[in-house]
């Protein structure tokens, strides 16, 4: 048995590589969808139940705070989607060195970014 080991691991302290920081950021990205969902379909429904909450909704949308939230949840959306086709690449077998993994990441990211900033262009 190896003596050397660490006993208490500061994760802040560790160096991780692009990959595991866009994986662990596609995560939660993923749960951010899965709340702000629920903040969509409540959206969709008062939208569609009557004119006057169509009219609510609409006066809604002009909240900074439902802005902010709206945003928050597409930007989500570009960074899981984004991260998401880097995986299904890498499911055919494109970019499964370590070098690839790295440049996939990057250039994910760097799609991520700019979808993300058309995202709050579109939403104020």
């Amino acid at each position: 048995m190896n003596k050397k080991r660490p006993v208490n691991l500061d994760i802040s302290t560790i160096k991780l590589p692009i990959t595991a920081y866009v994986s662990i950021l596609h995560r939660i990205s993923g749960i951010f969808l899965f709340a702000g969902v629920a903040f969509l379909l409540w959206m969709l429904d008062a939208s569609l139940d009557s004119q006057e909450g169509f009219n609510s909704i609409r006066d809604l949308g002009a909240n900074p705070i439902c802005q902010a939230i709206l945003w928050v949840v597409l930007a989500a959306l570009a960074y899981h989607t984004a991260m998401g086709i880097r995986h299904l690449i890498m499911d055919f077998g494109v970019g499964e060195s370590l070098k690839g993994g790295q440049v996939g990441a990057k250039l994910a990211l760097v799609a991520a970014i700019v979808l993300i900033v058309l995202a709050g262009v579109w939403v104020w």
